[in-house]
């Protein structure tokens, strides 16, 4: 599937490519840009506060809790590898798909 890495790390574990579009009008999905799935936050780019709605967007629209989200690269960068623990792979794809 797109946008989800290869490497499951065990039980409900997986890795995704986000790419966020922050400052935007209101934070959601916006599908697939390529490989990635797109996300736009309605938080500035500023002092860690688009990565903060980006933890509590994911954690809010896969029910998971905000500590299953972390962000493993991209913390000031646009593109982002984020590790998600307590999903599969069809939740991802799924709610943000």
């Amino acid at each position: 599937m797109p946008g989800l890495s290869s490497s499951v790390n065990g039980c409900g574990k997986i890795v995704i490519t986000v790419k966020i579009v922050p400052g935007s009008s209101r934070t959601e999905s916006a599908g697939m840009h390529g490989q990635m799935y797109k996300i736009k936050i309605a938080a500035p780019p500023e002092k860690g506060k688009a990565n903060k709605m980006l933890i509590m967007f994911l954690a809010e629209q896969l029910t998971i809790r905000k500590n299953a989200v972390q962000i493993k690269s991209g913390q000031t960068s646009v593109v982002k590898q984020v590790l998600l623990q307590g999903v599969t792979k069809q939740d991802v794809q799924a709610h943000l798909g």
